[in-house]
């Protein structure tokens, strides 16, 4: 690739990403960050310093293989047909190293959709089967975890429902992280486990089921979804364990009349933050149903169930060979054990590769 090429590329991919956008909310952010009383609400400033650390991780790789490269252009034309060759040398070096950086950051550009760069929601659900289907819960829920450890993301556990005899019947959490609903969105839909059951005295082959819900993170949700379409419906929250004690009537439940999407939250003690996480859970659900009805906004939205059981994207088998397979790109990986340890990032791939196409 030519010096001038690889210009070109760079300044295009800056347009996509929108960083001279993301600059300018940079500018911002630092005016108001030098405000005396910036650090007056604590819970705020430290979503926007989260916000500024961010922006920086994406705009100052590309900001900086700018300059290097603007800088590569310019020596290339001072020095035309009279370099020397140790001079020929370097800038050819300078430019393969170019290159590789640019060869790693444009996966940035596979992430072109509108919460692609922000935060998500992960809701993990067992299928029917009992504990078979339970305990692949929790072996989804291990895989993400290490995946989030991997790639420096930070989950909270907003709500988890533990099994009778193992595994998790519902695990929710929220996802902190740059990129962190491009990179998962991927997994959005139904996955599919086949092993030889260790529940079963008989050692025979099982199939379970779980329902992966990838959903996109709504900065202020209660400006976007008209009260008068949510009921909010107050009830007494259950002890751990399920028991009666130290209950309180703090645990609240939301449902959007024109879906008939529904969100229950009984985590938080206080009935105001669990309304806030009900919110923010329906706004991401609601998001992700328009997404998937090619909705102009949430008052087009009909009724509808996002994350269909029947959608099923992902095999995992482990007996009698192992292989776990996307059903939608094809893409595979045949060592099971390392993918369930977490390595899920060439599935993310492979699918916003195969999403470009399918949109072009």
């Amino acid at each position: 690739m030519k010096i001038t090429e690889l210009h070109d590329q760079i300044k295009s991919a800056l347009q996509t990403l929108k960083i001279s956008d993301k600059q300018a909310r940079l500018a911002e952010i630092e005016q108001e960050m030098a405000r005396p009383d910036f650090w007056s609400d604590q819970e705020a400033a430290e979503k926007t310093v989260a916000e500024l650390s961010s922006l920086k991780k994406i705009t100052e790789p590309w900001t900086k293989l700018d300059t290097k490269v603007t800088d590569l252009v310019e020596l290339d034309l001072m020095l035309g047909h009279n370099a020397s060759e140790a001079e020929a040398q370097e800038l050819a070096a300078d430019l393969a190293s170019a290159i590789a950086q640019y060869n790693e950051l444009k996966k940035h550009l596979l992430y072109n959709g509108d919460y692609d760069s922000g935060n998500a929601i992960l809701r993990i659900t067992a299928g029917v089967g009992g504990t078979e289907a339970m305990d692949f819960a929790a072996m989804l829920e291990r895989m993400y975890l290490r995946f989030f450890e991997q790639n420096g993301m930070k989950p909270t556990q907003i709500e988890r429902v533990a099994g009778e005899e193992a595994g998790v019947k519902t695990s929710v959490l929220d996802v902190a992280g740059d990129y962190a609903y491009g990179q998962l969105k991927s997994d959005h839909g139904t996955h599919r486990l086949v092993r030889l059951s260790p529940f079963n005295a008989d050692n025979l082959r099982q199939t379970s089921f779980a329902l992966v819900e990838v959903l996109p993170i709504i900065e202020s949700p209660e400006t976007l979804i008209d009260p008068k379409d949510v009921r909010v419906d107050i009830y007494r929250s259950g002890g751990k364990g399920g028991q009666s004690v130290n209950t309180t009537d703090s645990a609240v439940r939301l449902t959007h009349l024109p879906t008939n999407t529904v969100v229950a939250i009984q985590n938080e003690r206080s009935q105001l933050k669990n309304k806030e996480l009900a919110f923010k859970i329906l706004a991401a659900r609601l998001e992700q149903l328009r997404q998937e009805q090619h909705a102009e906004n949430l008052n087009s939205l009909r009724a509808g169930k996002s994350a269909d059981w029947g959608s099923q994207i992902r095999n995992y088998v482990l007996h009698p060979y192992t292989l776990v397979k996307d059903t939608r790109t094809k893409y595979e990986e045949t060592d099971a054990e390392r993918v369930l340890d977490g390595d899920i990032g060439n599935f993310s791939t492979a699918y916003l590769e195969w999403l470009a196409t399918q949109q072009s």
